[in-house]
C-alpha cells in the first residue's frame, strides 16, 4: 500500500519536472521472475528505475539503513522497503553471497530484481566488464534478463552534487534475454561468464556506450 502511495505521488512529479523518456517498458515480462540489468551512471539511477518500471523492482540496500532507532528509523525502514530496497550486509567476506541470496529469494518468489552488473557507477562514461552475479542469478532461477540503458542521469545528478539539475533523461528497456538453453549448467564459471558477457553486450547496444573489457576501478583502488 505504501509502495502504491509513493508511486502515486512521486511518478507524476518526476514526469512533470524531469520528463524522462521511457522506451520499451512493454518488453518487461508481466509475470514471473525478471532481472533488470541496467548500466550505472549516477546515484539517482535506482530511484528513477524503480519509478518508471512497469513492475515493482527490488534492489539491494545497505542493512544499516534499515536499523535506525526511534520513529525516524522505523519510517526510513518502511520507506526503503516500500520503494523496493532489500537489506543486505556489506563490507565482509560473505557480503557477495548474501547479496546473491537476497536476489535469488526475490526471483524465487516470482518478483523483479535489479542488479548493476558493473558493480559500481561508471566515472568515465564507458561501460565496463560485468561481474558474474547477474549470470549466476539468471542461471540459478531461470529468470529472464532485461537489459536497461539509462542515459543522461549523470547530468541530472552529477557526482558530488546534492540537488538534481534539469537534464534530458532516457530509460530504455531491451528485449528479454532467455538463458534456458543453459539449464543445469549454473555451476560452470565459463557459462556464468558467457551469460554475463551477453547481458553486457545487450546493454552496450542499447546505451551506445564504449565497452571496456575490464572491471571498473574507483580512484585509489589497485589496478
Amino acid at each position: 500500500m505504501l509502495y502504491q502511495l509513493i508511486r502515486l505521488l512521486a511518478v507524476p512529479v518526476v514526469k512533470l519536472i524531469y520528463r524522462p523518456e521511457v522506451r520499451g517498458a512493454e518488453r518487461v515480462p508481466a509475470y514471473g521472475p525478471v532481472i533488470l540489468a541496467p548500466n550505472h551512471r549516477a546515484a539517482v539511477d535506482t530511484t528513477l528505475l524503480a519509478l518508471v518500471s512497469p513492475r515493482r523492482v527490488r534492489f539491494l540496500g545497505k542493512a544499516e539503513y534499515f536499523t535506525g532507532k526511534g520513529l525516524k528509523g522505523r519510517l526510513m525502514a518502511a520507506f526503503l522497503d516500500a520503494v523496493g530496497f532489500v537489506p543486505v550486509e556489506r563490507g565482509n567476506a560473505k557480503a557477495g553471497l548474501a547479496a546473491l541470496e537476497s536476489g535469488r529469494k526475490v526471483l524465487d518468489e516470482g518478483g523483479v530484481f535489479g542488479i548493476y552488473p558493473e558493480g559500481t557507477r561508471s566515472l568515465d562514461g564507458r561501460l565496463h566488464r560485468g561481474h558474474t552475479g547477474v549470470g549466476s542469478l539468471a542461471l540459478a532461477t531461470g529468470a529472464k534478463v532485461v537489459p536497461v540503458a539509462l542515459t543522461g542521469t549523470e547530468k541530472l545528478l552529477p557526482n558530488g552534487k546534492l540537488f538534481p539539475r534539469f537534464a534530458k533523461v532516457t530509460v530504455e528497456f531491451g528485449e528479454p534475454l532467455d538463458f534456458s538453453r543453459y539449464d543445469g549448467l549454473d555451476a560452470s564459471p565459463a557459462i556464468r561468464r558467457a551469460v554475463t558477457d551477453e547481458v553486457m553486450y545487450a546493454i552496450a547496444e542499447l546505451s551506445g556506450q564504449e565497452y571496456v573489457d575490464k572491471y571498473h576501478k574507483r580512484p585509489g583502488e589497485a589496478a
